[in-house]
């Protein structure tokens, strides 16, 4: 499910969702940092995450948080936790049921800031919707199994307590986002998740770059051997990528 072998033009074209999610990532991280002269300042001001301006009616600050971000580094976490975890749902779900679930997850995320955080709390980052994802994983692992094979529920699992440690051990990461992201993202999973099977959203790809989904890969003892492989790989990846964020921030 995470392996990404698909070519970058085959990954545009397989995941607009994602790819356009990242984009809006970066363009508004690089225009906010290199151009605040030129409407970067304005957009931070506009969109940051803030409890106060929240409370006097600025309501969309519950969501704009979501595109923005702090610093490169978080900026490129959160872009690569998406870029590695999102497809699979993308594709899942579809574009309609994806996005329903991350900016839900995300805006329940922020709402819980408001209303347990500090007054004057300020925050931004799409962690909150990132988390969301994870609760639905989370979910599959629980309840639907016949969505996700042991090897694939062994790599969700160990991020996602990777992920909980971190939020406890940064002090600058916001708690509530993440834990009520986790939360949002496994509450709605249920009916995200209707009537939706394993293979009924995968393809086949046409194009021998774009990545396959194989029904028939879920028993091929090769293949699995393959996937833990990964797993080692992506897990030792993501616990640099933690430490050098718990360093940065």
């Amino acid at each position: 499910m995470f392996i990404r072998n698909e070519s970058f033009q085959g990954f545009i074209r397989s995941y607009p969702v994602i790819t356009t999610l990242v984009a809006i990532h970066i363009i508004l991280y690089f225009w906010i940092s290199l151009f605040p002269f030129l409407g970067g300042q304005q957009i931070r001001d506009f969109g940051i995450g803030s409890n106060l301006f929240i409370a006097m009616g600025e309501y969309w600050r519950l969501v704009t948080p979501i595109f923005l971000h702090g610093s490169l580094t978080h900026m490129l976490f959160n872009s690569f936790s998406l870029v590695l975890f999102g497809p699979a749902l993308e594709q899942m779900l579809g574009k309609v049921r994806f996005l329903v679930a991350y900016f839900t997850a995300g805006i329940l995320a922020n709402i819980a800031t408001y209303f347990l955080g500090d007054p004057f709390l300020f925050h931004l980052g799409a962690s909150g919707a990132i988390f969301g994802l994870f609760g639905i994983y989370l979910y599959m692992v629980l309840y639907r199994k016949d969505l996700i094979d042991a090897a694939n529920s062994q790599l969700i699992m160990t991020i996602l307590i990777l992920g909980v440690v971190m939020t406890f051990i940064n002090p600058r990461i916001n708690i509530l986002a993440h834990i009520f992201g986790l939360i949002a993202g496994a509450a709605i999973a249920p009916l995200i998740l209707y009537k939706v099977t394993r293979f009924g959203k995968y393809r086949r790809a046409t194009d021998p770059n774009e990545v396959t989904f194989d029904p028939n890969r879920w028993n091929k003892q090769a293949k699995r051997k393959q996937t833990l492989k990964v797993v080692g790989i992506v897990v030792g990846v993501l616990i640099a990528l933690a430490i050098i964020v718990s360093i940065m921030f």
